[in-house]
């Protein structure tokens, strides 16, 4: 269901990836660690780190997810969680049927998740930046630019380097900040890719909501590539920065944007009460869910049933939804997309189906995300610079999500955005993915 995609002429037996740093906020808790990895595309490696002779994990569910822009872990593998020793008050009773009864249980026995880099309050990274504001500045300034030496600068930094970056050009230009600078300077989707450079993750998020509703009609595959699928930790965070950035709510203005039963998943959606990825896995409130989504969907009273589908879909961790949908194919012998596909229509199933998609199996996603900007006549340029600039953040997820391009599509990601854009902004994507 979900695939680690090593590099091509690696061996049958290529080892698995390493976690990334629970300092970020994904992968499991301290003094823990991830069980075996193995998935359809490779063999998996020998297990010295396994259980002590005679001893036994106990079963448990998927790894956590990894956060925004990172690798969703394969599904259902044993881990050495340790489960509470006590059943928490309300254990083993149904999940809420109505979005706004109350919270995903049991949300106040784990630990939160961290703000993915670039998200959380004053995160700079340490250093000096001088020399990069300093080149940057003398590229910019004069009648002819130079774009190579500006796109080799600003595809370079990290999240917290492209905040040092901005505080640094800031500092050394009278307050005049690099964002006002490069909106003024340049135009068309080239400048649209550098100017979300610029932002960082959490600001570029922010301006493609509002851009996503402004205007006529709602740009609903913007507003999906944002906000579906994020931690409770990094919905907090944009919430916050979209107020202070338009001096409203996020919520009000995006439900003004939508209507009808859309309103109310994407109500869900932002109130960022997902169970976290700490969570231990439960078998029993897996079968449930399965069970339910199954009820739900079944018979011709499928639309007074939606408030359920969205409660689940959108309020529990990834790796619930990992396993909900690993179950739910092994129960009914008919995949939660195919389920989804028949019973929903329109943005409500673009939405449902890439919460799962990014749960199931992210670089998969990510792939297929990239490919559809630009499948068909003409490109989807809005999305196609958002998503890429999103994946570069983490490059870890990158480097997986262009591997599972190749994989899918037998083809190279790179040369494929190289082919479909032209000029300063194929060279800044380009910069982006290499």
């Amino acid at each position: 269901m979900s695939g680690y995609y090593p590099p091509s002429g690696a061996p049958a037996q290529f080892g698995r990836p390493q976690p990334p740093p629970n300092s970020q906020g994904w992968g499991p808790p301290p003094q823990q660690q991830f069980g075996g990895y193995p998935n359809q595309y490779q063999q998996p490696p020998p297990q010295p780190w396994g259980p002590p002779p005679g001893q036994q994990f106990p079963p448990q569910g998927p790894p956590p997810s990894q956060g925004y822009g990172s690798y969703a872990a394969p599904p259902m593998q044993q881990q050495n969680f340790q489960t509470p020793p006590f059943p928490p008050p309300g254990f083993g009773q149904p999940p809420p049927q109505h979005a706004f009864q109350q919270s995903p249980p049991q949300q106040q026995y784990v630990q939160g998740s961290l703000p993915s880099p670039g998200y959380g309050l004053n995160d700079v990274a340490q250093g000096n930046a001088d020399q990069d504001a300093d080149t940057l500045m003398r590229a910019m300034s004069g009648f002819r630019r130079d774009h190579a030496t500006i796109i080799r600068i600003l595809s370079k930094p990290g999240p917290r380097e492209m905040a040092l970056l901005r505080r640094t050009w800031a500092q050394r230009n009278n307050g005049i900040s690099l964002e006002s600078k490069i909106d003024g300077s340049f135009r068309g989707h080239y400048g649209d890719a550098l100017l979300q450079l610029v932002r960082g993750p959490l600001l570029a998020d922010v301006h493609n909501i509002n851009r996503a509703i402004k205007g006529l009609g709602t740009k609903e595959d913007m507003l999906n590539d944002v906000l579906i699928g994020r931690s409770n930790a990094d919905m907090q965070a944009i919430k916050q920065c979209y107020q202070q950035t338009f001096r409203k709510t996020m919520e009000s203005d995006v439900q003004d944007d939508l209507s009808l039963k859309t309103k109310t998943m994407f109500q869900l959606i932002m109130r960022a009460s997902r169970t976290e990825e700490s969570y231990p896995y439960n078998p029993v409130e897996t079968t449930r869910d399965v069970e339910s989504l199954h009820t739900a969907t079944r018979g011709p009273s499928v639309s007074t049933n939606q408030d359920t589908v969205f409660t689940i879909l959108t309020q529990r961790s990834d790796n619930q939804i990992r396993a909900i949908a690993q179950d739910y194919q092994n129960k009914y012998h008919k995949s939660l997309d195919d389920t989804i596909g028949t019973n929903f229509s329109g943005h409500m199933q673009d939405a449902l189906l890439l919460a799962v998609g990014r749960a199931v199996d992210r670089a998969k996603t990510d792939a297929y995300g990239m490919e559809a900007t630009m499948k068909g006549l003409g490109t989807y340029d809005d999305l196609l610079v958002n998503k890429t600039v999103r994946i570069h953040w983490d490059r870890q997820n990158m480097d997986q999500v262009k591997r599972a391009y190749q994989h899918f599509f037998k083809k190279d990601l790179v040369a494929r955005v190289k082919g479909e854009t032209s000029g300063d902004y194929r060279d800044a994507l380009v910069a982006c993915l290499t």
